[in-house]
């Protein structure tokens, strides 16, 4: 009776820590929520999206108010009083009177560009700035998707270095108890025990090491999604991974070449860099605007006035020491460097479309070749055990195939790992990727 009941409640500690384990979407949405950098992204879009209204304000009617209310007070001698006189013999001052005067002023002015060049090329920049706001914003989700996903598989890589350590020194251990054993029955030579040894001494301090790469790889992933990680939900063993499809490179590397949300960007920056050669050659033309402004003046001294005036100002720049003329050079230069850097930024997107294109093609090649490699190792050390065990093999046979398993177990989930990033590399790099594209590699999870 005792059997079953340690049986179910092994079964379901097994199943509560299957349950507690984060896939890759819980992940990815803890990064959406906690990512500093991707946080520091959505804060600059939110900047980029007033740049529009920023813009279209110069176009648009400027309407201001101004006023004073002043007191004055003092004296004031009349001119023709402003001698002293001599009367029945005593000196007499000049009469003095009053200066009091208190002024209230108030205005209304309005004024609208009715032709300036220049503000109409900043309003059509700063459409363009709003434009590459959104694109290196789109970039960045697309930056944290594959941040996300790579550090995932960093855990996941460590996890199965981990793994694959241990039970390697589980199987050392048993082979360095086998060949003590056989030694002293004398069946063995010494030779067979030292061997077992210095393996068993290796796979011990590379479990350390397997350890902390372990520990560094959580802490890379707890930088992006800001909180301890939970046990991950493991690839499934034997999974099926979908080659990229259209399954050929020039799709691909055209796609990144005119869709590449970096490669966009830089395409309108040159935009913006044309638009600042016209918005500085601007400062030579005239400007108009049409003005209008009311005024009110209450002087006690004088009674109140109003004054009303509209009409239409005009500016023609003549000279302003080639300041203009060296302005419009300088932002012909940084057009031509913003041209270059266009150039530059496709090359890169097109080299990333053709480098993770063929990473995933090799790499599905080479997860086909290690799945047909681990069946040859488990019946090599199969084979070899049993030689061992009727004379034919001697223990460093069994070591040897037992770590040829393990490794190549190892770089069959590497190469796993490898081939997914790189169909997400591959997306991204095409301006593709979205966060619907995790649900198919979320799906070759263990849930």
């Amino acid at each position: 009776m005792q059997k079953p009941l340690i049986a179910v409640l092994i079964a379901s500690a097994f199943l509560t820590l299957n349950a507690q384990a984060a896939d890759l979407l819980q992940v990815y949405q803890q990064a959406l929520a906690n990512d500093a950098t991707y946080a520091s992204a959505r804060s600059s879009l939110a900047a980029g999206q007033e740049r529009i209204t920023q813009g279209r304000s110069g176009l648009l009617p400027t309407i201001s108010a101004s006023g004073s209310n002043l007191r004055n007070n003092g004296e004031f001698i009349p001119f023709n009083e402003g001698v002293l006189d001599v009367v029945d013999g005593q000196l007499v001052l000049p009469s003095r009177r009053n200066a009091d005067n208190h002024t209230n002023t108030y205005a209304v002015s309005l004024s609208q560009p009715l032709f300036n060049w220049g503000l109409w090329q900043t309003y059509q920049q700063s459409k363009l700035s709003q434009a590459t706001a959104e694109a290196t914003f789109s970039q960045a989700q697309q930056d944290l998707i594959v941040r996300v996903a790579q550090a995932y598989f960093d855990v996941l890589t460590a996890q199965d270095a981990l793994t694959s350590t241990q039970a390697q020194k589980v199987a050392t251990t048993e082979q360095l108890a086998s060949a003590k054993r056989n030694f002293e029955v004398g069946t063995q030579t010494i030779t067979d025990t030292h061997e077992a040894q210095a393996a068993y001494d290796l796979v011990v301090a590379q479990e350390f090491a397997a350890i902390n790469d372990l520990d560094n790889k959580r802490t890379a992933l707890q930088v992006i999604i800001g909180q301890s990680t939970a046990d991950l939900a493991p690839l499934r063993a034997g999974v099926t991974i979908a080659p990229p499809s259209p399954a050929a490179v020039e799709p691909w590397v055209s796609s990144a070449e005119s869709q590449n949300y970096s490669v966009v960007a830089a395409g309108l920056n040159v935009e913006i860099a044309k638009r600042e050669i016209a918005r500085n050659r601007a400062n030579h033309m005239p400007t108009l605007n049409l003005t209008a402004a009311a005024q009110h003046t209450n002087q006690t001294a004088y009674g109140a006035n109003n004054n009303k005036a509209i009409g239409v100002t005009w500016t023609v720049p003549i000279f302003n020491g080639f300041g203009v003329t060296s302005k419009v050079r300088e932002t012909i230069a940084l057009e031509e460097k913003a041209r270059n850097d266009l150039d530059a930024t496709k090359r890169a997107a097109a080299q990333t479309a053709r480098q993770a294109y063929l990473g995933m093609t090799s790499g599905l090649a080479q997860v086909k070749a290690l799945e047909a490699a681990e069946v040859s190792s488990k019946s090599s050390l199969d084979s070899n055990k049993l030689g061992y065990q009727v004379g034919v093999r001697i223990n460093i046979d069994v070591l040897n195939a037992q770590k040829l398993l393990y490794s190549t177990q190892k770089d069959l989930s590497k190469a796993r790992y490898d081939t997914i990033m790189n169909g997400l590399r591959l997306k991204s790099a095409a301006g593709s990727l979205t966060e619907a594209d995790l649900a198919p590699i979320n799906a070759l999870l263990v849930h």
